[in-house]
Formats: C-alpha cells, structure tokens, sequence
C-alpha cells in the first residue's frame, strides 16, 4: 500500500498514529508487542512524535519489545549507533523496560558471532520465532535497506535470520536482518521522503532494475502487509497507482 504525502509532517503523523494502532492491536491480542526500529536520519521525526506526551500515553510500553533492523558495528555511544540515535530521540523518554530492549551490539565479541546471539534473542521473544509485528525500514539514495546494500552477499541469504559482513564501501561491519526476515513481519512499513530519493523508490516499485541493484525490491511480505509511507518528492517519478 501507498501513502502519499503532501509533507513530511503529514507522513509522520499519520506513521505515527499507525504505528500506535499497530502496537495496541498487538498488546490487546496478545500481551506484547515486537518491533523492530530503522536507523539512520528518516525516522527521527516519527520518534521525536512517539516521545511526545500526548502519543507516549497511548501505548503500554511495559509491553513493549524493542529490537534493530540493522546496526553499524559501534558502540552506543559512537554517534554513527542506530541504537544510540534511537535511545536520545525515543527510548530514553519512555517507560519500556530495559531488559526489553535489543540493541544490535555487544562489546568484546565479533559481529559474526553477535548476529547468531541475536538469532537465538528472536526466537525467544518472538510468535513462533519469526514474526515481529511491525518493522520499521527507511531506504537509501541507492535502494538499499536496514544493512541490505546493492551487489552484496547478503542479498542472497536465505537461510540465516541476521547477518554481519564487512562492507568495503564503507570500511567497517555492518549487522542486519535479512530478507527473508523482514518479510515474515506481519507489517512492514517504510518511510521514504525527498527528491533524492525518487530514483530509487521509482526503480524498487515500478522500474526493471533487478534487487542486486536496488535491494529495496527484495521487501515483499510473505502474508503481512506492506506501507510505503512517502512524500510527494519522493513519489514524482512513480505512474503506476500502488495498492
């Protein structure tokens, strides 16, 4: 499903009361609610809105299970953390228990190593072990989303729930979710907005590009439901009317 937005404001309200419907149909269904949060700069304004009283009020965030789609291998305190950024903007402002809260690293240990512990956290606290009930992704100038980059192994892993390699481009580790993981979620949404984006979301809904190129176009639920929630710079390059 497509939204379309005439600003960024409208997008992050209406993501927003979404993901608040999203947690409480989850918690009054079955007592908890699992999600796993996106990095970088696109959800800023969708956790700033969270953290706000009004919206914080909606949510029992006892029940709350926090986990990341994907993570620079850094420590929270790196400024280039994911999990860092999320606990300044939201979690530090909301009552969701420690113990249920996930971040994507861990001190002394490989990253390799760390994604098969965080394997073994999913199939703790998930619903038969796979489905989380919202997952959050953005996605980059060049396709790529949580740490799914164009022309990488990763994108051909089918086996494995989370994954770490080195990225060259990059010149350090990534941890990331894989496809087929994300696509087990019962709702998927993603944020997408500005004009530098417009290629990309024109290639990953409509364009003959293949996922090596644009891995965003690897993103297709197994039975849940997809949002594409995005601004109207974004959205120009689309023809197609997207359900």
């Amino acid at each position: 499903m497509l939204e379309k937005f005439q600003n960024l404001e409208a997008l992050n309200e209406r993501t927003a009361d979404l993901f608040i419907q999203i947690a409480n149909e989850a918690i009054s269904e079955k007592g908890r609610f699992t999600v796993a949060l996106t990095g970088g700069s696109s959800p800023n304004g969708l956790y700033k809105l969270l953290a706000e009283d009004e919206n914080k009020r909606k949510i029992d965030w006892s029940k709350v299970f926090v986990f990341w789609c994907d993570e620079r291998w850094v420590p929270l305190h790196s400024e280039k953390s994911n999990a860092g950024a999320a606990f300044k903007v939201l979690l530090n402002q909301l009552p969701v228990p420690k113990d249920q809260i996930f971040p994507m690293f861990k001190e002394g240990v490989s990253p390799e190593t760390y994604a098969k512990t965080y394997e073994s956290l999913l199939e703790a606290h998930l619903e038969d072990s796979k489905h989380f009930d919202l997952i959050l992704l953005g996605m980059g100038d060049d396709g790529h989303t949580a740490s799914l980059f164009p022309g990488e192994a990763v994108l051909e892993e089918k086996e494995k729930k989370v994954d770490a390699y080195f990225l060259k481009s990059q010149d350090m580790y990534r941890i990331t979710f894989t496809a087929p993981l994300i696509n087990d979620a019962k709702i998927i949404i993603f944020l997408v907005f500005g004009e530098k984006k417009m290629d990309a979301l024109y290639q990953v809904l409509e364009g003959n590009e293949t996922y090596h190129k644009f891995p965003a176009k690897l993103i297709k639920p197994k039975s849940g439901n997809i949002y594409w929630m995005v601004d109207q710079l974004a959205a120009s390059k689309l023809k197609k009317t997207q359900s």
